[in-house]
């Protein structure tokens, strides 16, 4: 009788325990979500979604699985979080702001003293508080400009990944990226990172079309195929049919 129930328990224990992204479609692909406390590398160009994703995490993190979270910006100050929030339907981001659901650290307050050192000691003072589940820093990609020599940001990124696994965060982090398309090079982030999710928009006659594209995520097992997804009001949409194109060059020369 021991060994089934040897068995049962070992694969009951090797299942991490998923944190839904709020958006079903993605879940789905992501075969229930990310792994909790885990960092995950969101990235695209210039008006793929990105910033709403992370907003819709933490929002439905609230409303769905009363968990709190933090949305660090370098870009944006609070009101214009929000203002995109209720643009898209998620009308009640005032009142989680307010009863401290959500807590923004905004660029007003992240870059007040212009010294990266201060901004850092900001936001860990908030995350060792306690009592936070998600956190979004938008974007990465700023937070980069505060380091001058490429193997301090190196260590340093690495650093703050386990400080936000050490404080039970689960996180995604924004990255710019300028083609269209990810590069076969990709940048050490991708690598220091647990997950990596690329949004993309490709140009067509009536505007553009999204996809979303899950190229890596540690401890789980994922469809790796890119998805059509909109963005509308409820945030992000993925539709569970493959959009039918590879990023990755094959023979010959296509795609």
């Amino acid at each position: 009788m021991d060994g089934p129930f040897l068995v049962s328990h070992s694969l009951r224990t090797s299942m991490p325990d998923l944190v839904s992204t709020g958006v079903e479609g993605l879940d789905s692909i992501l075969n229930g979500g990310i792994t909790e406390h885990s960092t995950v590398l969101v990235s695209g160009n210039p008006g793929t979604g990105k910033s709403i994703l992370g907003i819709q995490y933490l929002y439905t993190g609230v409303l769905e699985e009363d968990e709190q979270g933090i949305y660090v910006t370098f870009e944006e100050d609070a009101d214009d979080v929000r203002m995109a929030a209720e643009s898209i339907g998620f009308d009640r981001w005032g009142e989680f702001v307010d009863d401290g659901s959500i807590t923004i650290l905004d660029k007003k307050e992240m870059l007040r003293d212009q010294e990266f050192s201060r901004a850092v000691e900001l936001l860990l003072e908030v995350v060792q508080e306690g009592g936070y589940d998600r956190l979004v820093l938008d974007s990465l990609t700023m937070f980069e400009l505060f380091f001058e020599d490429e193997h301090e940001r190196r260590v340093y990124l690495l650093k703050f990944s386990d400080i936000l696994k050490a404080n039970d965060l689960t996180s995604l982090l924004i990255s710019e990226q300028e083609a269209v398309f990810p590069e076969t090079d990709l940048d050490l982030e991708n690598f220091l990172t647990d997950g990596n999710v690329y949004l993309i928009q490709t140009p067509t006659d009536s505007g553009v079309s999204r996809y979303v594209w899950v190229s890596k995520m540690r401890k789980q097992n994922i469809d790796t195929d890119i998805f059509p997804m909109e963005i509308g009001q409820g945030g992000i949409t993925v539709h569970e049919q493959a959009g039918g194109f590879s990023l990755v060059e094959r023979p010959g020369g296509t795609f």
